[in-house]
């Protein structure tokens, strides 16, 4: 299969690519977020896309919610990626040789306990991590590390020189599957993701939440966007949780008098964090 990513080989997207469709996937590296809609949208050659949505210390990627539901793509799973980041330099560099370290800010900000122990080197910020790390490689940037994931240095054969330098130990990066056509609910799936909005009536909004709750669902999202054309008026992504389709099923036939435009993007089975 070909999946869209965002950013280049050796991404923490391509990372999440193999984790849910298999080693063997090849990739389409697109620059940005929109870039990788529109291949999966337009593209015969890419069979399906994976896309981060939100991340456990940073919180949810707002811009990519609403590409998701002006997109018309499809939910078909999820996976949770542990965003482990390693200083690589070239082969027989040390960390004393090291005067700048390249990478995304995000890694940048994520590594900065580490980094403040060694006040000499400069940081630098750069479009991605594995771009970084690529850089590196084909310029032999002697003095000069990249902050990215394990798979960077393994393609562009780098030295890890201190592994997991990330503050944070348990940092997780949640990611979607998407592909043109929704998949087959399977038996065993167990969470979905909607949209929906609601009247700007005292309450409404309550109400709806009732109803999910008493048809037995975990609500594990719940995110708010203003409608434009309608001031003070909101539509919602919502993760629902559940013990078996039915539920969910349940559950829509009681929002549905209650809300406007609500679309199903996708019915899949939890991802897990390991």
């Amino acid at each position: 299969m070909k999946i869209a990513i965002q950013g280049f080989e050796g991404a923490f997207h391509q990372i999440a690519a193999q984790s849910f469709f298999g080693k063997q996937t090849d990739i389409e590296a697109c620059a940005t977020f929109s870039e990788l809609v529109r291949k999966v949208k337009q593209d015969p050659g890419v069979d399906a896309g994976i896309m981060a949505i939100e991340n456990s210390i940073a919180g949810s990627i707002l811009p990519n919610y609403s590409l998701l539901k002006n997109s018309g793509l499809h939910v078909t799973g999820e996976v949770y990626l542990q965003i482990n980041q390693h200083l690589m330099v070239l082969p027989g560099q040390q960390l004393e040789d090291i005067r700048e370290v390249h990478s995304h800010p995000m890694a940048l900000l994520q590594c900065i306990d580490f980094l403040e122990k060694h006040p000499h080197i400069k940081l630098v910020e750069t479009e991605d991590t594995a771009l970084s790390a690529k850089h590196v490689r084909q310029k032999k940037l002697k003095s000069v590390a990249a902050i990215a994931g394990k798979l960077a240095a393994e393609i562009y054969e780098l030295d890890i020189i201190a592994p997991n330098i990330q503050t944070n130990k348990n940092n997780y990066t949640r990611f979607l599957a998407l592909s043109r056509t929704a998949a087959p609910v399977a038996p065993d799936a167990n969470k979905a993701s909607v949209y929906f909005h609601t009247s700007h009536e005292r309450g409404t909004l309550a109400k709806v939440l009732t109803k999910i709750a008493d048809a037995g669902i975990n609500l594990s999202k719940l995110q708010s966007f203003p409608i434009p054309a309608k001031e003070w008026n909101y539509y919602f992504h919502a993760d629902m949780e559940f013990e078996n389709p039915a539920h969910f099923e349940k559950a829509l036939g009681k929002i549905a008098a209650l809300t406007e435009n609500l679309k199903v993007l996708g019915i899949y089975r939890k991802g897990k964090t390991h």
